[in-house]
């Protein structure tokens, strides 16, 4: 699966964030800033991310995924 496309699922679920995405071909890193995180603690925020890309990670196109969830006050 290609960076542009993990980028335009997570852009989907959260329309207002700044996305940013990585990989090796299998595992991914990708940093969401939202302020949809307000008041959610990091396993929501992570969740909320793994939601996104349940699908992909249920079928095996992505492998891993390392997760940056924040608010953009700690962005």
């Amino acid at each position: 699966m290609d960076v542009e496309d993990v980028k335009a699922l997570l852009a989907a679920e959260f329309p207002d964030a700044e996305v940013d995405a990585s990989t090796d071909g299998y595992h991914y890193q990708v940093t969401v800033i939202t302020e949809a995180f307000e008041g959610l603690n990091a396993v929501k925020r992570q969740q909320a991310v793994y939601k996104a890309l349940n699908a992909q990670i249920q079928d095996g196109t992505i492998h891993a995924v390392q997760i940056k969830a924040l608010t953009p006050s700690e962005a």
